[in-house]
């Protein structure tokens, strides 16, 4: 049998010490990425009752099963809707709708639209990152593509004055995708949630208040 290499030996060991893997372990949650968004959502209480929720780059489904319970605590009698979609497959989670596709594909929007029945978002959520290769000359536009296609459907699905939240990696084409942001939407931070690893170059941009028509 294979020795793990020392980069992955580092990972497992920081890993099963992150105190917020055991957080998520003692919890019942999925995976630790719920303390980002929980961060996040309760620092600008993005989160109403029976808000209409879509998670883009679910798997395993941290984010969609903080949210269901967040809003179920809400306000059970408006319990609005959770749709999660992803590549990879997903344990079924009580609440929430699942859409099993690639995002890149025409065919997996029309489903999702399909499930959307017309109704429009309150929240778009995305956490889709590509598989990494180590290279950035091919992970970065993988990555600012994924980030293309989540914000042409924030454009067509949310509703005026709706929030979109998206992970983001800095290299080329960050500035610019930031830029865009802010001609459609009232007001964009960019964060670093302490639950996101220091050396990760991950950033999660929130953009609130959807404009009706683009700067």
């Amino acid at each position: 049998m294979a020795t793990r290499s020392k980069s992955s030996q580092r990972w497992l060991k920081e890993h099963f010490s992150d105190p917020y893997v055991k957080k998520a372990q003692a919890e019942g949650l999925r995976s630790r990425a719920a303390y980002k968004l929980e961060e996040l959502v309760e620092r600008d209480r993005l989160l109403k009752p029976g808000m209409v929720v879509v998670d883009l780059g679910a798997a395993p489904g941290g984010w969609s099963q903080w949210v269901r319970q967040e809003l179920d605590r809400m306000d059970p009698a408006k319990p609005g809707r959770m749709i999660a979609s992803d590549i990879l497959e997903m344990p079924s989670l009580a609440g929430v709708e699942f859409l099993h596709g690639d995002f890149r594909d025409d065919t997996v929007l029309s489903q999702l639209l399909d499930m959307l029945n017309g109704d429009k978002v309150d929240l778009v959520l995305s956490d889709m990152a590509p598989n990494k290769s180590g290279m950035d000359a091919v992970d970065q536009p993988r990555a600012m593509h994924l980030s293309e296609l989540a914000m042409d459907f924030a454009d067509g699905q949310l509703r005026a004055g709706g929030s979109f939240l998206i992970k983001l990696f800095q290299g080329i084409g960050f500035d610019e995708y930031v830029r865009e942001l802010r001609r459609r939407y009232a007001k964009v931070v960019i964060r670093k949630p302490a639950a996101s690893r220091k050396r990760s170059p991950e950033v999660y941009a929130l953009a609130t208040g959807k404009l009706a028509q683009m700067k």
